[in-house]
């Protein structure tokens, strides 16, 4: 067994630096619920500041070294900048300090089967699919998801201390720190340029991550992702596959069936045996793919067909994963949280069946570095969109060194197919360009991981707005 700094006499009070973001926060209820003393500070208040104040977790606004007077352990994020006054103040205290995932990987190792969840895409779906899983079999999971899962009510499920499911998120190395019973791999695609050299640089941490499955665990990896199999090419692991036609994959998926509102039914395979029909209340082949990734994971713990195909059934996504925000004059308004090209293919196909008319993409590009080197891929990647809104680069952790801008991408895309795509800047000049010229029968989908949301909610600011 592993050492588990948790376990520390001396660690009894943490503090934690950006606590109202929606993973610390979900680990801060996790070490409350664990019976530690939980404090933490943010810039500014929230939603989530004040569910964790109503829990009883003190939460400072602003940063100041008086917030961690009484830690004796101090957690921050990687939007903290060295020059933080908390940070500064606990590293001149001498106190421990701790980055988010490797807190993280000390909270796994509390539980006695530990499940990862880690891959380019799909990470925060399918960690939500097993945990939705888990639940309805009565596994009492603890759960820390990306995102809101309504099963839930949040993103983070206090269970019992055999389970626990989280997303392994691979930038900057972050699930190095991991070291689950069961990881799944779901795809392994160039991202993250602003850590990763290239693609053979992405594969060879895979690959660590992969290794570091304990000793009689599993690996549950997509058969049909080229790049994945070569992860684990050698590795001496229980390996399980999952894809699309049997071929060698121990799970698979034959006979899918699209439905008029782009949901799938198919038949799932072990072995190639006939298990039974899968039908997915969330659309697109890229949630055959999670699913059959769920499934895989599950049969591990020895959960019957019935009662996985039962859960899965009574799955209808996460927050902003192709999710619908409204309705107005006949107009939907959907938000995805889609920000690699790759994402953006396969969010688009999947919902191009429920658009009666015209498909608006009001897409934000995320980071400079990934708008830059994936630039031929994203002017590629609106095919299934009739216009793309292009609005300004989100920043998040980098700073615009003016190497690349949006009209760019713009640009980009009309040379790919002429007079698709259009740059709008300001939010709310993208809501009158929209309802000047969205009608009904028309969607209208908001694309980013940024704030881009916030479009889609400024369009539906009227009392007719159905949801």
């Amino acid at each position: 067994m592993t050492v588990n700094f948790l376990d520390s006499p001396g660690i009894k009070n943490i503090h934690f630096i950006g606590i109202g973001g929606i993973s610390m926060s979900g680990l801060a209820e996790i070490l409350h619920d664990l019976k530690f003393k939980v404090s933490g500070s943010d810039l500014k208040t929230s939603d989530i500041t004040q569910k964790l104040k109503s829990m009883n977790i003190p939460v400072y606004i602003g940063h100041s070294p008086e917030n961690i007077k009484d830690a004796d352990l101090v957690v921050y994020t990687a939007a903290i900048s060295p020059d933080n006054p908390e940070l500064i103040e606990a590293k001149r205290r001498g106190l421990p300090v701790m980055d988010r995932a490797a807190l993280l990987g000390n909270i796994m190792k509390k539980y006695d089967f530990s499940i990862a969840i880690s891959g380019t895409h799909g990470k925060t779906t399918t960690t939500s699919m097993i945990s939705l899983i888990l639940i309805e079999c009565g596994l009492d999971p603890t759960v820390h998801i990306g995102g809101n899962l309504d099963a839930i009510n949040g993103s983070v499920k206090l269970g019992g201390n055999k389970y626990f499911v989280t997303e392994a998120c691979e930038y900057s190395g972050s699930f190095l720190k991991f070291f689950p019973d069961l990881a799944v791999i779901l795809n392994v695609e160039f991202d993250h340029a602003d850590y990763f050299r290239d693609i053979g640089h992405v594969k060879e941490t895979f690959r660590q991550f992969a290794s570091q499955v304990h000793k009689n665990g599993f690996l549950v990896v997509n058969g049909n992702d080229k790049n994945v199999l070569q992860v684990v090419e050698g590795l001496d692991a229980n390996i399980i596959t999952f894809g699309i036609n049997s071929g060698n994959n121990t799970f698979s998926a034959a006979d899918i069936k699209v439905d008029e509102s782009g949901y799938t039914e198919y038949t799932l395979l072990h072995n190639g045996r006939i298990l039974g029909s899968i039908k997915l209340r969330v659309p697109g082949i890229h949630n055959v793919y999670n699913s059959l990734a769920a499934y895989a994971a599950c049969s591990v713990l020895g959960l019957e067909f019935s009662q996985v195909r039962d859960a899965l059934e009574k799955f209808h996504g996460t927050g902003r994963r192709q999710e619908t925000k409204g309705i107005i004059n006949g107009i939907k308004v959907m938000d995805d949280y889609a920000h690699h090209p790759s994402e953006i293919i396969a969010t688009l196909k999947a919902i191009r069946p429920m658009s009666g008319k015209r498909l608006w993409c009001v897409f934000q590009p995320h980071t400079y570095t990934r708008t830059k080197f994936l630039m031929n891929e994203f002017a590629c990647a609106f095919d299934n969109a009739d216009t793309v809104i292009v609005t300004d680069i989100y920043a998040a952790r980098e700073k615009d060194t003016g190497e690349v801008h949006s009209t760019i991408l713009v640009d980009a895309i009309n040379r790919h197919r002429e007079n698709k795509a259009v740059y709008i800047k300001d939010f709310s000049e993208i809501v009158r360009f929209l309802r000047s010229y969205a009608s009904s029968g028309d969607l209208i989908i908001t694309m980013g991981a940024g704030d881009i949301y916030k479009v889609g909610e400024m369009f539906l600011e009227d009392p007719t707005c159905k949801l």
